[in-house]
């Protein structure tokens, strides 16, 4: 039964992820999906761009609880039997579903607002110093994906070590934990690019971005 219902809160968590805020909102409040607009990515940051600051804030709060609710999922599931891995299997799942979503043809967002509701349930305090990290690169270099990129990086290296310095390493949370990081730097692989040649759009900007 613990097989079951870890697979059962990985397919919930990916629906959750699936349920795109940013598409619904924008297609509700002017009849267009958000991806024919500025950047076309499915997030808080494009929202914010195209749709000003009330619906970006929404848009963020949402997918924030996106995380919250699958691990909270997972975290009854694991008090019915499935195994304690469905933490991070269920983070990894509703952020794929965010990135992935199945009710919107398999192109979603970035997966930045999800990934944080995922890492602050796994563990507040690392989620506390990623956020902060993150929130510190972002208001000095005003490059949003600069500081998601490199909170990715710090969650990361810090699950690592503490699962050695605990001695708790395990093989399934290590590889969640890999992908999880990875997703979000992939994800932003083209802002990367931009970053390296210098012509990633800064915080306020107006222009778009892919």
């Amino acid at each position: 039964m613990g097989l079951f219902y870890t697979i059962a809160v990985g397919i919930v968590a990916y629906l959750i992820g699936s349920i795109n805020s940013s598409i619904l909102i924008s297609k509700a409040v002017m009849g267009k999906d958000i991806r024919e607009s500025g950047s076309g990515n499915a997030g808080a940051t494009n929202m914010l761009r195209t749709m000003g600051k009330k619906y970006a804030i929404i848009t963020l709060v949402i997918d924030i609880l996106k995380g919250v609710v699958a691990l909270l999922l997972a975290m009854l599931a694991i008090k019915f039997g499935a195994y304690a891995v469905s933490m991070y299997i269920a983070g990894v799942a509703v952020v794929v579903g965010h990135n992935f979503p199945v009710f919107f043809g398999f192109k979603g967002g970035k997966g930045v607002a999800t990934s944080l509701g995922v890492i602050l349930l796994l563990d507040w305090k690392i989620g506390l110093i990623t956020l902060v990290i993150a929130l510190a690169i972002m208001a000095v270099s005003k490059y949003v994906s600069l500081g998601s990129v490199m909170a990715a990086l710090v969650f990361v290296i810090i699950q690592i070590v503490v699962m050695i310095a605990t001695d708790s390493f395990d093989i399934t949370r290590f590889i969640c934990v890999v992908i999880l990081g990875g997703l979000l730097i992939i994800r932003h692989r083209a802002n990367i690019k931009r970053l390296l040649n210098g012509t990633e759009n800064k915080l306020g900007s107006k222009k778009k971005e892919a």
